[in-house]
């Protein structure tokens, strides 16, 4: 019983963690946009490198996971 309490524990885990990288994907490429149409030339560049970022963990850990699992909407 201890052993499958822990591997539940990892689940819940993971879980949180695939949630957490949805939410961060979400924000970053949301500041990202901003500070594309309004920012410098340099940072620009800067926040291009963000946006690929947050759409690889949008990728990786869904776009309405962190929604769902934190209940936002």
């Amino acid at each position: 019983m201890v052993v499958f309490d822990y591997f539940d524990n990892i689940l819940s885990g993971m879980e949180f963690l695939i949630a957490l990288g949805s939410i961060i994907g979400l924000l970053g490429l949301l500041v990202g946009l901003i500070f594309l149409i309004w920012g410098s030339s340099r940072m620009r560049g800067k926040m291009l490198g963000v946006i690929i970022v947050s759409f690889l963990l949008l990728a990786i850990c869904g776009f309405s996971t962190g929604v769902k699992y934190f209940r936002l909407f």
